[in-house]
């Protein structure tokens, strides 16, 4: 597997989960004080659109991983959960990294 593949699904996690939380803050500020109702909405829009980015770039990741279906699951959802993806995106790493194919060195001619 490209490590390219790890490292949009990495990104895509990243920035999801920024978003969501980004989210949170506008929720709170929406309901709790009655504040924002217009950025919220285009946050909300914002990571809902990022968020089906990631679902793409999970599921190319899963698939090319070989993961079982609650894995990878579990992995898609971790968008959608407040700090999760931080945690599974780490995780994920971990255990992908040895499957990533390494350059082989050029070599000169004579």
């Amino acid at each position: 597997m490209k490590k390219s593949v790890l490292t949009r699904y990495r990104v895509m996690a990243y920035v999801t989960a920024v978003m969501l939380l980004v989210l949170c803050t506008c929720m709170v500020f929406k309901y709790g004080f009655d504040m924002g109702e217009d950025v919220t909405f285009a946050v909300s829009q914002v990571h809902g659109f990022l968020y089906i980015i990631y679902l793409i770039f999970a599921f190319d990741l899963g698939s090319k991983a070989k993961w079982p279906f609650g894995k990878l699951l579990w992995v898609l959802l971790s968008g959608t959960i407040p700090l999760a993806a931080f945690f599974v995106e780490r995780k994920v790493t971990r255990a992908v990294e040895p499957l990533v194919s390494t350059p082989e060195p050029a070599v000169a001619k004579a």
